[in-house]
């Protein structure tokens, strides 16, 4: 059975990711790419889906583990009776290979490892067939190689022989103080020649100082800086280093109900999701990832402004078609397990959304060329088209469709930049008619997505629920996060939505998402209200929200994207781009509103 979700550390390349669990378990990797098929799947069953365990003889969990520095790096430190062993896994960045080493060192006495391997490729679909290859042996003592083939998929290990017991491989050694074992899997497309050993120890140094480097422009302070720089890196690594593309999450179908039916493949990109990441990223003046995801989009979504989709693949791949896998049961027994997303909808925010992200670009100083502006006039020009439809809003409703108040404010925020980008930047388009619709969606939002007798907005016009994302109007500009309707708003939010202190989504008892059962409090909508409570003059509520939902972080300073208060664990897919940008937005807000009140008692002091 796999582990508690927060016992999982993420290792990547900026191509894909694997997931190391506490017990030394590698239980889930998708290769070549974070949407590829998985070659282990014991995430969403147990072993006979694929895992590979490397760990003392007879131990169960870790003593410890940490990523080295600010990188991906991870050891994990074991201690038995015998003595202290580290493993150091790594995904090698940089050369284009998909790579994974599995370095055990030696720190005290003598300690016994055991090894056993399960490849199943194609979503444990796939047996391979595996084989000794003393041809493709690594330098050096114990690199024995053995080769998995099923179908176009291929790995090659080196390492202590792995020899076969039944339907698994397994291989038993020793490691001494002062010893180093070595140990590294390659995918390659079985068409081709094995890849030639890779050296391990500066492997690891290499990808340990690009991880470094990246890092040290990052500018966090206070108490929750090492939270930010972790997000970031997290953030980082979710990025695909050749397409610039930004997935949701590395996972597919953890559920957002244990046992439950809500289960979704987040290995893709949002245009939601990936515009408010690059907005973070941009925050912290990571300006080359705003170009990389800039030239992305305009790729994806080249064409006609009526094709826009929510989400596409890492290289703007528009055919995401939704099926269930049978060969993998779920994370225990939550299935079905989906592949693809079937959530190709009307959403009307992503257009506000993707509109906030390219005006920040341009205000970092990234230049508009004639292609990215074209597709922003030609974005608008759709907007106005389609602004009097109802829509699924941020939440993907598979429910009825409504005007939602955030997706029109998202509308109003889309020509709010169109007008920003004529009036201070220069560029050309009609203003005039912008304004005219911004007003007009103003004035409809004022009047009909606000209940003045609840004295706050509501999740959709008529509607008498609120809903999390209108803790986004301030950030948009819309009104001040003080306005006595956004406080209103807050109020019926505290009333309704909040579980044990934490926010939900939405009230899913309402039906209004068209699915059976319930969910867990969404971490991103916590973080919204952090960053609502500070901007409105309620700081010792934010920073205490902030404290609780920081302490949530795994111990490798990971997020899912709920939390489950009763049973204290994280739910969902893991790690969540949304959790994390959020958490850097919010401690974004926090600092700015303390360096404002610190700015303020020097004046009033001089």
């Amino acid at each position: 059975m796999p582990l508690a979700i927060e016992n999982y550390a993420l290792i990547g390349d900026c191509h894909t990711g694997a997931l190391v669990g506490l017990d030394g378990n590698i239980d889930w990797l998708c290769l070549p790419r974070f949407d590829s098929p998985s070659t282990f799947g014991a995430l969403l069953g147990d072993a006979e889906q694929g895992h590979w365990r490397l760990a003392p003889a007879g131990a169960t969990l870790a003593t410890s583990r940490e990523y080295r520095d600010d990188s991906f790096v991870l050891v994990t430190h074991w201690v038995t009776d015998d003595g202290e062993v580290e493993v150091v896994d790594v995904m090698p960045h940089g050369d284009r290979r998909a790579d994974l080493i599995r370095q055990v060192r030696g720190i005290r006495g003598t300690v016994a490892m055991e090894q056993s391997l399960r490849i199943r490729f194609d979503y444990a679909a796939a047996v391979p067939w595996m084989r000794q290859a003393p041809e493709h042996d690594g330098p050096g003592r114990d690199q024995h190689a053995l080769i998995a083939v099923a179908g176009p998929d291929s790995v090659i290990v080196r390492g202590p022989r792995l020899e076969p017991d039944g339907m698994v491989h397994r291989a038993h050694f020793e490691v001494s103080a002062g010893e180093t074992v070595d140990i590294a899997m390659t995918w390659y497309p079985s068409h081709r020649e094995p890849p030639p050993p890779l050296k391990a120890s500066r492997r690891i140094r290499e990808t340990e100082k690009w991880w470094r480097t990246w890092a040290a422009r990052i500018d966090a302070t206070g108490p929750y800086a090492h939270a930010v720089r972790r997000s970031l890196l997290l953030l980082r690594a979710l990025t695909h280093e050749d397409t610039g593309g930004i997935v949701a999450a590395a996972t597919t179908s953890l559920p957002e109900a244990f046992g439950g039916h809500r289960n979704w493949d987040y290995r893709y990109v949002w245009l939601r999701d990936a515009a408010l990441t690059l907005q973070a990223l941009l925050e912290h003046g990571f300006d080359t990832e705003a170009l990389d995801w800039r030239n992305w989009l305009l790729r994806a979504i080249a064409g006609d402004p009526a094709d826009v989709q929510i989400m596409y693949g890492l290289a703007g791949e528009r055919r995401l078609v939704e099926w269930e896998v049978e060969s993998l049961p779920g994370y225990r027994g939550a299935s079905p397990v989906r592949v693809g997303n079937g959530a190709l909808q009307f959403q009307g925010d992503v257009f506000g959304e993707v509109m906030l992200a390219l005006q920040q670009t341009r205000e970092r100083g990234v230049a508009e060329d004639r292609t990215s502006w074209s597709l922003q006039l030609a974005l608008l020009d759709h907007v106005e088209q389609v602004m009097d439809r109802d829509d699924h809003g941020i939440w993907e409703i598979r429910g009825p469709l409504h005007r939602f108040t955030h997706s029109r404010a998202m509308m109003w925020a889309a020509f709010d930049c169109g007008i920003r980008a004529v009036e201070q930047r220069g560029m050309q388009g009609p203003a005039e008619r912008w304004r005219a619709l911004r007003d007009q969606l103003r004035t409809e939002i004022e009047t009909s997505g606000f209940d003045p007798d609840l004295n706050s907005f509501v999740q959709y016009y008529g509607a008498t629920e609120v809903d999390a994302s209108l803790l986004i109007l301030p950030q948009l500009g819309f009104l001040p996060a003080d306005d006595p309707r956004m406080l209103g708003t807050v109020a019926a939010i505290e009333r309704s939505l909040m579980r044990d202190g934490l926010v939900m989504r939405y009230e899913a008892s309402t039906g209004v998402d068209g699915l059976v059962g319930d969910e867990h409090p969404f971490l991103a909508c916590s973080f919204w209200l952090v960053q609502q409570y500070a901007e409105s003059g309620r700081l010792d509520d934010a920073t205490t929200l902030m404290d609780r939902l920081v302490s949530l972080c795994n111990d490798v300073g990971m997020l899912s994207e709920e939390y489950d208060v009763g049973d204290q664990r994280h739910v969902g897919n893991t790690p969540q781009a949304l959790s994390h940008l959020a958490l850097v937005r919010a401690a974004d807000a926090i600092a700015r509103v303390r360096a404002s009140q610190s700015t303020a008692a020097r004046a009033t002091t001089a």
